[in-house]
């Protein structure tokens, strides 16, 4: 059975309000033969008279009356809809996604990824190593491996490092560890202490936005990442950069969305973010708690 389209409903819409063809036509553009046809078609399809036509124009016939209320109710619901998207969703947006270490930097340097002038907006997500770039969960990634397979463009950008961290407070005591519970520990940098230092883990979780203030809170020393470790001003590094725990960051982004403008604005911008802060996310800029610019 065939469906009336919703232009032919509108028209319909149209020529019951203008009560003709000639008004139908001036105010759509359509000539009043092909408004005629058309009319007479959607009534075939309905399998229902909508107009008594005469020399006085088209009046609605009852059955014509019933589609126009029908169809006035439709176009107010298609009004709202038009609205409700203006509002929200008139402008693109770009999805960035980065693992929890990295995404306070996103939101500390956000004017720097995006302008008070770019015709885009941006959502930020801590889900990094998780994003599914095959199902678009986010449109730009920083993984810190290469993906293996995949449609997708990838950037190699700067290295990050850790090291163990101790309350400033507590120089000179032997303070057990802070870990991240087996459950959450996905990657070697998770899991470095309870494969090293198991016996000595008298607190563990499952955040790892927990960990800095737990050794702020001087229960213990944990791994942290040394751009995060060096901000925090009542911590001290305990010993170097542990060298095995460093790892390469890559922009990742699905090759079929790296070419629309805002994508490709927000990789290269995330790129010299990441690039001017090298040396903060490597461990080699001195320990002095600034934060990263």
């Amino acid at each position: 059975m065939a469906e009336a389209s919703w232009d032919d409903l509108q028209l319909f819409h149209v020529v019951a309000e203008a009560g003709g063809l000639s008004g139908a036509a001036e105010r759509t553009g359509i000539s009043a033969p092909t408004i005629g046809r058309r009319m007479l078609a959607l009534e075939r399809t309905l399998g229902r008279s909508l107009f008594v036509r005469s020399q006085r124009g088209y009046q609605l016939a009852h059955d014509g009356q019933e589609l126009f209320r029908r169809v006035t109710a439709m176009r107010e619901v298609a009004s709202g809809i038009a609205v409700w998207h203006a509002d929200a969703f008139a402008l693109p947006f770009v999805s960035i996604a980065t693992d929890c270490w990295l995404s306070p930097l996103i939101a500390d340097n956000l004017e720097s990824l995006r302008s008070r002038d770019d015709p885009f907006r941006i959502c930020c997500s801590s889900e990094g190593e998780s994003a599914d770039l095959t199902f678009r969960a986010a449109d730009v990634v920083v993984l810190s491996k290469r993906p293996e397979s995949g449609n997708v463009a990838v950037l190699p950008s700067v290295e990050m490092a850790y090291a163990v961290y101790r309350p400033k407070a507590a120089a000179g005591q032997a303070l057990p560890w802070i870990s991240i519970g087996t459950a959450a520990a996905r990657e070697p940098r998770d899991r470095y202490v309870f494969e090293n230092f198991e016996g000595g883990i008298m607190t563990w979780t499952e955040d790892r936005h927990l960990l800095p203030r737990l050794v702020l809170s001087g229960v213990g020393r944990a791994v942290l990442p040394v751009w995060v470790g060096d901000g925090l001003t009542e911590l001290e590094r305990e010993g170097e950069v542990i060298a095995e725990l460093t790892h390469p960051l890559f922009i990742v982004a699905h090759d079929d969305d790296r070419h629309r403008r805002e994508v490709r604005l927000t990789i290269e911008r995330l790129a010299a973010l990441l690039k001017n802060n090298a040396a903060r996310l490597a461990g080699k800029a001195g320990s002095d708690g600034a934060g990263i610019q």
